[in-house]
């Protein structure tokens, strides 16, 4: 069944013709309007044929709860059959329309359009985030699904832990949290003047992650010749070319020299294990993950969606005293595997292979742990803004319990002081999760498409589970608590924003860039003939960075706009008045505009001077490619 719920300051239709699959009325229901009623359109599907009464049972579950939401007590059932193309026989989309009337009308006024007219109808939605919401309903086993997909056809059983069932299913309360520390209702908090976080918000609760086109960042990694899809692999598993290798190296480098400055050690661990190990089965339960399963030695093995449980197995073997908390570790995981579902792969935004820093944290105690919480958690802004992903580029989430919010008020609020704007909060009555608080930083793309970035959650299971222990001032081994930490999310994530960020800023007359640190090329010498070569030679021997040289028998100006279409930071061309007056005449791009370039005349010492101001204490690797254009292929 689809599902498509708005919240309405009024619906009404009125019947207009039957059609040949048209139920038999009477006048009651040829017309029919409810006020301030929650308008339910939906299609009953084929797949609900095969068990009726569950597909009615989970439809009124998700009714009652938008309804809960958004404080009505009207419904309007409105059979809508543009919203499949794969409909039920008209004998079953009766039953459950009206098996869904009867459950509801215990608790609510309810009324119901017929089936099979055609109909004219006018409706007004109210407009806030929770007043246009999707949904689709599956009966067990007609679809892949929370739970464990029967094996048929010589296929393996998809293994889809406990907790990704119960976050389909966990009962949530969505706020708005300001930095005043008050948590507002969504419908009474006015996010106009936030559009990044209102698209945000019904991202999330929409709880829709197919993806109906290519964002504009899957031409720009093409164009820019950073990473492909690979049609010799799984979906979701990308390939790398010289330049986007190079910047998933400077970005891998960075994290590990920030997390290194922070104190943590580098590790390194499997990327397969026995899915029967004990703490690793009741791990897998525990983590909102879908895995992948392979057989080895008649063994059932997985591979790994994180590092947690490599480090935890560490952990437990280590001697650990209370002198040596808080203690950290991090692994630049690449790969992490996560089997995504198909409709929600597209481009570097979601993948099933993909290289995430994932460090990890013991502390004394809940107050040793908070504490580092909100370390981690400016670490993490820190982490982005030198990425060149900024507070204003990203939304926050914070995800608790009741419970642990109620005793940790203050800090949650300083998080939300900390980056000064409003935040999304989710809360829980209930834990169903190893964390009592996490956060993700969640960048917005050009489809309204969230993705989450940075994360840091307070785990208080699997120390316990793990058997891990540290010896405290009286010798008495106790069970510390951990703290998961992504400093920048997945580092696919990363390139991804900064592609789609480089979009927007497209849409906006901006001039797209990424950051000097990050640019494949950061000077490219362009020679008007081939006289001038030599002196090219001369002036990119005295630059301390990547520079190469555009060799080739084509035109300057072809030469000019392919350097744009790279985006070069700096390009300089080399004639005869450089050559004569030794200094160069460099287009510096962060500074130019669309059809406007900024020209600077100055010394190849002082372009190197500025380069080097700029990516100060980031990390450096040499060009990726040969330095002259004409010995490089075309990878596309």
């Amino acid at each position: 069944m689809q599902l498509l719920l708005i919240h309405s300051d009024y619906i009404e239709y009125e019947t207009k013709k039957e059609t040949p699959v048209a139920e038999k009325i009477d006048e009651s229901l040829k017309a029919g309007r409810l006020e301030d009623a929650l308008t339910a359109f939906m299609a009953v599907e084929k797949a609900d044929e095969a068990n009726p009464g569950e597909t009615v049972e989970k439809a009124v579950s998700e009714i009652e709860k938008v309804a809960g939401q958004v404080k009505t007590d009207r419904i309007m059932l409105y059979p809508y059959a543009h919203l499949s193309s794969d409909l039920s026989s008209p004998k079953v989309a009766v039953r459950v329309l009206k098996d869904i009337e009867a459950a509801l009308s215990e608790k609510y006024e309810v009324k119901r359009a017929p089936f099979g007219w055609y109909k004219a109808f006018s409706i007004r939605c109210k407009g806030h985030p929770l007043s246009e919401l999707s949904r689709t309903i599956r009966p067990e086993g007609t679809a892949p699904a929370a739970g464990k997909v029967e094996a048929s056809a010589g296929k393996k059983e998809e293994v889809v832990s406990e907790a990704l069932k119960a976050e389909d299913t966990a009962k949530s309360y969505w706020r708005i949290l300001t930095p005043d520390g008050e948590l507002h209702e969504l419908e009474d908090f006015d996010l106009t003047p936030y559009p990044k976080l209102q698209d945000f918000v019904n991202y999330e609760i929409s709880k829709s992650r197919t993806v109906e086109k290519a964002p504009p960042h899957v031409e720009l990694m093409r164009r820019l010749e950073l990473a492909d899809y690979e049609p010799g692999s799984d979906s979701g598993n990308m390939r790398y070319y010289p330049k986007g290798r190079l910047v998933k190296s400077l970005l891998e480098n960075y994290v590990l020299d920030v997390t290194s400055g922070f104190g943590a050690m580098e590790v390194e661990t499997p990327i397969m294990y026995d899915m029967n190990h004990p703490t690793l089965k009741k791990y897998l339960d525990r983590f909102p993950a879908r895995q992948y399963s392979i057989e080895s030695d008649k063994r059932q093995m997985f591979l790994r969606f994180a590092a947690c449980f490599g480090q935890f197995l560490m952990n437990h073997d280590m001697t650990i005293s209370y002198r040596n908390l808080p203690l950290k570790m991090i692994e630049m995981t690449r790969y992490s595997f996560r089997k995504e579902q198909r409709g929600e792969l597209v481009g570097l935004r979601r993948l099933r292979a993909f290289t995430m820093p994932d460090m990890h944290s013991l502390c004394e105690d809940m107050d040793q742990a908070t504490k580092q919480f909100m370390q981690q958690y400016v670490l993490c802004i820190s982490v982005l803004e030198n990425m060149g992903i900024h507070i204003e580029d990203y939304e926050v989430a914070i995800r608790f319990t009741k419970d642990f919010y109620e005793s940790n008020r203050d800090l949650v609020t300083s998080m939300v002081k900390t980056v000064d704007k409003p935040v999304l909060v989710e809360m829980w009555d209930t834990r169903f999760f190893y964390f009592v608080l996490k956060f993700e930083f969640n960048f917005v793309d050009a489809l309204a498409k969230a993705s989450a970035l940075s994360t840091v959650q307070i785990d208080v299971e699997n120390a316990e589970r793990y058997d891990i222990s540290y010896i405290n001032a009286e010798g008495k081994a106790m069970r510390p608590t951990v703290l998961h930490c992504s400093p920048s999310g997945a580092i696919e994530r990363c390139i991804y924003a900064l592609l789609e960020k480089a979009a927007m800023d497209t849409e906006e007359g901006k001039v797209p860039m990424l950051p000097i640190w990050l640019s494949p090329t950061q000077v490219r010498l362009i020679t008007v003939s081939e006289a001038h070569l030599p002196f090219a030679e001369e002036i990119a021997g005295k630059l301390s960075c990547r520079v190469d040289i555009d060799d080739r028998d084509l035109s300057l100006g072809k030469k000019i706009r392919e350097a744009g279409r790279e985006w070069v930071p700096y390009v300089v061309v080399i004639g005869d008045k450089e050559v004569e007056e030794g200094t160069i005449n460099v287009t510096i791009r962060a500074e130019s505009e669309q059809k406007n370039p900024k020209k600077v005349q100055m010394s190849p010492e002082e372009l190197n001077e500025r380069i080097g101001a700029e990516t100060k204490g980031k990390p450096y690797r040499p060009l990726p490619l040969a330095k002259y254009i004409s010995l490089r292929p075309k990878f596309l």
